[in-house]
């Protein structure tokens, strides 16, 4: 799928961007948003796309280094799709291991 200026756009389903005009999407600029939402919300299909889109490494590193907060249903998730992580080495893991959600 490409946009009118023939810039590749992922092909993920419009639904897990309801919040979002995903037609002036960057998806370039908001790769760790798009990389977060899918990793709590998507398939290994979403994941495949994501890898496709943003190649291997780029969603690693993100995943491990880059995205601050992911709930914790989300890192086990993370991990199950790329068993070369380890919660233990996720920024979003170590920035909150053993604190509680504040709305909870």
């Amino acid at each position: 799928m490409k946009l009118k200026d023939n810039t590749p756009v992922p092909d993920f389903e419009s639904s897990f961007f309801w919040d979002t005009d995903i037609d002036k999407l960057d998806w370039q600029k908001v790769y760790k948003a798009v990389i977060a939402r899918i990793i709590e919300r998507g398939g290994q299909q979403e994941i495949d796309e994501l890898v496709r889109f943003y190649g291997y490494e780029k969603v690693i590193k993100a995943v491990r280094d880059e995205i601050y907060f992911l709930p914790n249903y989300a890192i086990d998730r993370a991990v199950k799709f790329f068993p070369e992580l380890e919660k233990e080495e996720m920024y979003c893991y170590l920035n909150r291991k053993d604190k509680p959600y504040h709305w909870i």
